[in-house]
């Protein structure tokens, strides 16, 4: 059975995309920790990311790099932070966090019921950011 991210990246469940490439996607996490809260998945469907080969591997952490750049440039906190967890969802997947506290970077801290448009502004924020820097994998 496809996991719900697989879901989320192959269309049959909404997501508020920022990046698409042939080998992985960023889109928001709908129960963010802080506004921004980006999630990096790889299209292969992987449950633990120490599984990921080599290049995959490196393709997504440099992509949670670039959309941290965005993150830092769309909001300004202190830092972007950065959780591997893999718990919650058997797909290898990367937490990207504005923050300006350590305690923020926590999900006893998500908001559970975020307003839909405060999400599309965190989306529209990060797109401007990535196109403000050149990349042509903005996804809309």
């Amino acid at each position: 059975m496809p996991s719900v991210f697989t879901r989320i990246i192959e269309g049959e469940i909404p997501g508020r995309f920022v990046w698409k490439d042939d080998r992985c996607v960023a889109f928001l996490t709908i129960e963010p920790m802080r506004p921004g809260h980006t999630l990096v998945v790889p299209r292969e469907e992987i449950d633990h990311w120490i599984d990921l080969d080599t290049e995959l591997c490196s393709h997504v952490f440099e992509v949670a790099r670039i959309i941290g750049r965005a993150q830092n440039a769309a909001f300004h906190p202190r830092r972007v932070g950065m959780l591997i967890v893999g718990d919650e969802v058997p797909h290898a997947h990367l937490h990207l966090v504005p923050i300006d506290n350590a305690g923020q970077l926590s999900f006893a801290a998500v908001d559970r019921d975020p307003s839909p448009a405060a999400l599309d502004a965190a989306a529209d924020a990060i797109r401007e950011q990535l196109r403000s820097m050149g990349r042509a994998e903005v996804s809309d």
